[in-house]
C-alpha cells in the first residue's frame, strides 16, 4: 500500500494506471475509520483495479464554532485498517497542499445545499463540494463511493457530477450501524456511555415511520408527529430538524405517495447526529 501526500505524485500514479486500462475507485474520508467506512472500502476493492482511500480533514466544510480542532485523528490506526481493506493508496494531503497561499475557487451547489442541514451550517456543502471536485480532479475515478447516511451529502455531490460532467459513478451504500441501530458515525466518539444509548432512539424512531407507512399512513403530519414523540423519551436527544423531502430533489413533501426520505438531525451532549431512512409505501 502506498501513502501519498502531494497532487503531483498522486496524479503521477492516477497516469501510470490510466495507461494500462485500469479502474480506480475512490473513497474520500476524514479518517476516524468506523465499520462504515470499512464497508465503503471493501465494497470498492471488489469492483475495481486500484482503490484510493483520502484522507483529509477538510476545513472548508466546519463552521465557526465547530469541531475542526477536535475531530477524532488518529492516522496510524486508519493506515492499519486501509491495509486490511487491500487499499492500494492511501492520499492523505495537508491542507496547505489542497488550499495553497492564495487559494480562492470553490464549486458551489445553490439549491439542495440549502435545505435540510443547509441553514444549520452555513458554507459546510460548498466545503464539501469544493473538496469533493478537487479529489475528482486529482484521482480521476471511474467510481466514488459514499454512505447513504449523508443522504443530503450524496445528493448534492450526485448534482455536482451531472451539473459539471463528471466522468465519475457515484455509488450509495447503506448506512452501517452500531449493535444498538445508531448510525456509525466518527462523531460517536464524543459520546458518554448515557448518550449512546438515548441516541439510538434516532434510529428506533426512524423504523417506527416506516412501520405507519407499511400499514398505510400517508400524512406527512402524523409520521413526524409520531416520530417526534418517540424522541422525546431521551431527554438528552434535541432534534435541529426533522423532515420528509424527495430523496433526489430534497423539497417537502406532504405525502408519503412514493419513496420519501426521512432525514433527522439532532443534538446529543457535545454531537450533532444526522440519521435517515427512505419510507417506502
Amino acid at each position: 500500500m502506498k501513502i501519498i501526500s502531494t497532487v503531483k505524485e498522486m496524479q503521477r500514479y492516477v497516469k501510470h494506471n490510466y495507461k494500462r486500462a485500469r479502474r480506480i475507485a475512490l473513497v474520500p474520508t476524514m479518517g476516524a475509520f468506523h465499520d462504515g467506512h470499512t464497508m465503503l472500502m471493501r465494497q470498492a476493492r471488489q469492483q475495481c483495479d486500484r482503490l484510493v482511500v483520502s484522507i483529509f480533514i477538510n476545513p472548508l466544510q466546519f463552521g465557526e464554532g465547530e469541531d475542526f480542532a477536535r475531530y477524532p485523528r488518529d492516522m496510524e490506526a486508519d493506515l492499519a485498517v486501509a491495509r486490511e481493506c487491500r487499499a492500494n493508496v492511501v492520499f492523505t494531503p495537508s491542507s496547505a497542499e489542497l488550499y495553497p497561499p492564495g487559494y480562492s475557487t470553490f464549486v458551489t451547489e445553490e439549491q439542495l445545499s440549502r435545505r435540510l442541514c443547509g441553514p444549520f451550517r452555513p458554507g459546510h456543502f460548498r466545503g464539501v463540494a469544493t473538496v469533493v471536485a478537487k479529489l475528482f480532479n486529482i484521482v480521476r475515478p471511474h467510481t466514488a463511493y459514499f454512505g447513504q447516511k449523508d443522504a443530503q451529502q450524496c445528493a448534492v455531490i450526485r448534482k455536482m457530477v451531472a451539473d459539471l460532467n463528471y466522468p465519475v459513478r457515484i455509488v450509495v451504500m447503506p448506512t452501517v450501524r452500531e449493535k444498538n441501530g445508531l448510525a456509525c458515525s466518527s462523531r460517536n466518539r464524543y459520546l458518554s456511555a448515557r448518550e449512546r444509548r438515548e441516541a439510538a432512539v434516532l434510529n428506533s424512531s426512524l423504523q417506527k415511520a416506516q412501520e405507519m407507512v407499511r400499514a398505510g399512513v400517508r400524512e406527512v403530519q402524523a409520521i413526524l408527529g409520531a416520530v417526534r414523540g418517540s424522541v422525546a423519551a431521551a431527554p438528552l436527544v434535541r432534534i435541529e430538524y426533522l423532515e420528509t423531502v424527495d430523496p433526489d430533489t430534497l423539497e417537502r413533501v406532504s405525502k408519503v405517495n412514493d419513496k420519501t426520505l426521512l432525514a433527522i438531525a439532532a443534538r446529543v451532549g457535545q454531537s450533532r447526529l444526522i440519521d435517515n431512512i427512505v419510507l417506502e409505501p
